[in-house]
């Protein structure tokens, strides 16, 4: 019945076209999208994920010019809605495969066509033709580790390996880069207890992505208190006064820097209360390691003994109300760009369609890494997505009837363990400046890079029987089909084996 229920999504057909000059210098891009909206609009989130794609379709690549159309209809299916990636994906996928076309075409390296025409380091700020205004990033360095990290030069000889034991390995590289966070406000929260404990309540809702974690790491970052002694709520609107929610990579941009705020003014305040009880002058507290201290001097005290003086009027300044609570609500002045390279090696088996992912390498730019752990499970679970969309998962209607066929798991397919390989993440942090976290977000970015990585791979494994083009979802049978309809093509008459 979820199926059936709720919004589905990327129910697009695009057709885009690259402009080259002779030396392969990208000239301008146009792309036209048909974008199925569903049976009707219920609120704007039906139109997130056509116009989303606008603004990244060129890319990370200096395209000078770029013109976009999108048709949106409405149909007879359930309405469409942002997933994972809300248009980036669909946009990466889009400029990452006519490259490849191109560098066919004009028989151009894939690799080099690429290289000759990222955006420099030295470029930045950057406005990109479609508006976005990229404000850091070193995508020729993101390239370069990840051609180092997944041996990419070592790859003839694993597609050999996989020809004597007869099967078909394909390669691919792809560039990916979204627009996060937007200028949506959040808001956050320190509370703290007499007893030196706090509470911090953020707006943004956990539902997996590691927020305790990374939140209380931030906190002690600034205050130096033990997460241990932290109490985290969230999303709980009979506590938290305000919150707009996760979505569009940007609780750790938005949320990170509301609490990076709200502990600011604790700082403040506490050095206001410190000097009354040192008997200095404000200016004359600094605060460190979870000390406020009186400058040029060894006196000092910890923050949990201030915190317990500002429960005490008497020890608190003239006019200063008790306690240490503050909040903060941020929103960002313009959005964040994540990006990355992705690496994706595929083995198909020519006689059954299966597909299997041999290996896999993300180097990511999320700006400034707050855990890398929880980052990891986050670009895991992108990339699975990814995976997921190009080679199994597909919202099916019957012809004529319009009936829903996959209308429950047991038949909609989804990703699973034994579907994945092993995913090697590197990072290239390169902080924004947009922020005081320096953070630019991460939870769509394995899904953005995955897909035009995983199709390109699987293309390429095919590219040598003469398959040059795939639908999604490139299931088994599908994989199968086109390889016999390329033999057929190949013979010029009728496959044995068809």
């Amino acid at each position: 019945m979820l199926i059936l229920a709720d919004e589905h999504a990327r129910d697009n057909v695009g057709d885009i076209e690259l402009a080259l000059d002779r030396d392969g210098k990208f000239l301008g891009v146009r792309m036209h999208m048909l974008a199925n909206l569903g049976a009707y609009i219920g609120s704007d989130r039906q139109l997130l994920t056509p116009f989303g794609q606008i603004v990244t379709l060129t890319g990370v690549y200096n395209i000078p010019a770029a013109h976009v159309t999108i048709d949106a209809v409405l149909s007879n299916t359930n309405p469409t809605a942002p997933y994972r990636g809300a248009g980036r994906p669909e946009a990466c996928y889009l400029i990452e495969n006519i490259i490849e076309v191109a560098a066919r075409e004009m028989n151009i390296d894939r690799i080099d066509l690429r290289q000759r025409n990222l955006i420099k380091p030295d470029a930045m700020p950057y406005r990109a033709a479609l508006g976005p205004l990229y404000d850091c990033g070193d995508f020729p360095k993101n390239m370069a580790m990840a051609l180092e990290h997944s041996d990419y030069a070592g790859f003839e000889a694993r597609r050999a390996a996989s020809a004597t034991a007869g099967k078909l390995r394909g390669i691919a590289l792809v560039n990916a880069i979204e627009q996060a966070a937007g200028p949506v406000p959040e808001y956050a929260e320190v509370r703290f207890q007499p007893s030196g404990s706090a509470m911090i309540l953020l707006g943004t809702k956990n539902h997996g992505q590691g927020h305790e974690t990374a939140f209380k790491q931030i906190l002690f970052d600034k205050l130096g208190i033990d997460p241990n002694e932290v109490q985290f709520i969230d999303g709980d609107t009979d506590r938290v006064a305000f919150g707009m929610g996760s979505n569009g990579s940007r609780s750790m941009v938005t949320g990170g820097t509301a609490l990076v705020l709200a502990a600011n003014k604790i700082i403040e305040k506490g050095k206001l209360i410190a000097a009354n009880l040192l008997e200095v002058g404000a200016d004359d507290v600094t605060f460190a390691d979870g000390r406020f201290s009186v400058v040029g001097t060894d006196r000092s005290l910890t923050l949990k003994q201030v915190v317990a003086a500002s429960f005490l009027p008497a020890r608190l300044p003239k006019g200063l109300p008790p306690g240490l609570i503050e909040s903060a609500t941020y929103s960002p002045e313009q959005s964040t760009y994540p990006n990355g390279c992705h690496v994706c090696e595929v083995e198909v088996d020519p006689e059954t369609g299966a597909v299997e992912l041999k290996s896999y390498l993300v180097v990511d730019d999320v700006g400034t890494v707050i855990n890398p752990l929880t980052l990891a499970g986050q670009i895991h679970g992108g990339v699975a997505q990814g995976v997921g969309q190009i080679l199994m998962e597909q919202v099916a209607y019957q012809p004529g009837s319009g009936q829903l066929l996959t209308a429950s798991f047991m038949d909609y397919a989804m990703p699973r363990a034994d579907t994945m390989c092993n995913i090697a993440i590197r990072s290239n942090p390169v902080p924004t400046a947009t922020n005081l976290l320096g953070a630019k977000g991460a939870g769509e970015a394995g899904t953005v890079g995955a897909m035009p990585a995983v199709m390109i791979a699987l293309l390429n494994a095919l590219a040598p029987v003469g398959v040059r083009t795939l639908e999604m979802p490139a299931t088994s049978d599908r994989v199968w089909q086109a390889i016999q309809a390329a033999r057929i093509a190949a013979t010029g008459g009728t496959n044995a084996t068809a």
